[in-house]
């Protein structure tokens, strides 16, 4: 099935979010409602990722409203803003279901993140201090520990957690909020489409080896190097993830 694609002008729009209309702002249970919405787009943002909610999956507003105990307003907010960044899809007459995969979405995702983040990243290295180095080299010690570990029900959401961690540290010095939020944007899309991946298969030890090498560049302030190690490990990750989904004809 081929998925919605992802312009930039889709991004921007992902950015805004409507205010609560009056007689709203609460829920039955008294919690405000913007802090309720925000919870179950966390909640349900999880759940595309994870594949807990399989692409192409229509969704029911009442059985979540049951599920997660809430009213219908703050989670009608959480799926439009769901459904502003492209993980769901609010179809006129046809209710709302989870947004499908497909080779070219993974693809669109793939380019757009091999020429945002580097950007990200050399604004990170010109501005990071002392501090930003090491949130970068601890999220690396911590998702290389991760790395060795093979077992548990829980790998697949610890690894993917932690390598998000090391990704966002790498670019948490950048001095434009515009552009880590569509960086973060894209890393959701990207996660999706690994964790289908990782869910049946090991971490490719490549991967480990390439963090390794953009940290060293990072740290050593090596703009041109670590820019291009990055680009070159989102694009070679990309297409060890995407021929694998094709071997299981997920893709």
């Amino acid at each position: 099935m081929r998925g919605r694609s992802l312009p930039l002008d889709f991004l921007l729009k992902a950015l805004m979010t409507d205010a609560p209309t009056p007689g709203e702002r609460d829920d039955p249970a008294g919690r405000p409602r913007a802090t309720l919405a925000t919870t179950l787009v966390e909640k349900l943002r999880n759940e595309v990722l994870a594949g807990d909610l399989l692409p192409g999956q229509r969704l029911r507003l009442e059985e979540l409203r049951d599920r997660y105990g809430v009213s219908l307003s703050p989670l009608r907010e959480a799926i439009s803003r769901l459904g502003s960044e492209g993980l769901l899809l609010i179809e006129d007459q046809r209710g709302v279901r989870v947004a499908p995969v497909s080779a070219d979405n993974l693809s669109e995702v793939v380019s757009l993140r091999a020429d945002l983040e580097p950007k990200a990243l050399r604004d990170s290295i010109q501005h990071g201090d002392d501090a930003w180095e090491t949130k970068v080299t601890t999220a690396y010690l911590m998702l290389s520990r991760q790395e060795k570990t093979q077992e548990g029900s829980q790998r697949v959401e610890r690894w993917e957690r932690l390598h998000r961690q090391l990704h966002m540290s790498l670019l948490s010095a950048c001095r434009m909020p515009l552009l880590l939020q569509f960086c973060s944007m894209l890393n959701d899309r990207g996660d999706r489409y690994r964790r289908l991946f990782l869910a049946n298969q090991a971490v490719d030890q490549s991967v480990q080896d390439e963090h390794q090498k953009i940290v060293e560049a990072s740290v050593a302030r090596e703009a041109d190097l670590a820019c291009d190690l990055l680009r070159r490990h989102i694009e070679r990750s990309a297409q060890y993830v995407r021929d694998a989904l094709h071997r299981q004809h997920l893709l």
